[in-house]
């Protein structure tokens, strides 16, 4: 009999390792949880301080009045009414210019330098101001009606600015017209074709459309300088 090696039973492979899950991050204490919520408000709180804090700074700075360079009068009075003549030779009174601004300048038509400079300013003024220009209206007094008729000085006033009202009159209602603003002048004999000049003030007056005096600028004021200061005039009305 031939002999059979005893039959081995086939070997099972070793099954494949069963996936394990992730094991679990650590869950924050409550005092985590704490910390992170104190910083959370911590933020929030700092955010709300500086937009605060910013917020106040704009304001403080609208609010802030500007820097100033005409004279502010601090307790205007009504200016007395005084009846002088226009271009067209009709009688004007200086509470025809209520209802608006005024920017008022006594000069004359024969000043070498310091009136058409002024003049000059004035229009650029009126420029400046824009889409307020039609607000103020802008007023020369002859200081010198002598010479100033009031066809000199609508032909005078036209090398500046058309819109520009040009008053004369007699000496009596020129002075009280002048003395109410502070303005001082008087003639000073010179050679030459002309035979005097006109010492005197420099300054535009400013009145509010209630005819009272507000501001008063000193000669030498550019136009942007004196258009600031207007719109800042005509904000706090």
């Amino acid at each position: 009999m031939s002999s059979q090696a005893p039959s081995t039973p086939p070997s099972t492979p070793p099954s494949a390792a069963e996936p394990q899950p992730p094991p679990e991050a650590p869950r924050p204490t409550p005092a985590a949880r704490g910390g992170r919520s104190r910083w959370l408000t911590l933020a929030i709180a700092l955010g709300a301080v500086a937009l605060v804090v910013a917020l106040g700074s704009w304001l403080v700075t609208r609010m802030r009045a500007p820097e100033l360079h005409g004279t502010v009068l601090q307790a205007p009075d009504a200016i007395s009414d005084v009846t002088l003549i226009g271009t067209d030779n009709q009688p004007v009174r200086l509470s025809d210019l209520q209802g608006k601004w005024a920017a008022l300048y006594f000069g004359y038509t024969f000043c070498p330098d310091v009136c058409p400079t002024t003049l000059a300013d004035l229009d650029a003024m009126v420029e400046q101001l824009g889409n307020r220009a039609d607000d103020i209206q802008v007023a020369f007094v002859s200081i010198d009606p002598a010479r100033d008729t009031p066809e000199r000085m609508a032909q005078y006033l036209a090398y500046f600015n058309p819109s520009f009202l040009g008053l004369t009159g007699d000496a009596q209602s020129i002075n009280a017209a002048a003395t109410q603003f502070g303005v001082f002048y008087e003639a000073r004999e010179v050679e030459g074709a002309s035979g005097y000049l006109m010492d005197h003030t420099s300054t535009v007056v400013l009145v509010d459309p209630e005819g009272r005096a507000r501001m008063v600028f000193p000669y030498g004021v550019s136009g942007k300088d004196m258009a600031d200061d207007v719109r800042y005039m005509m904000r706090r009305s």
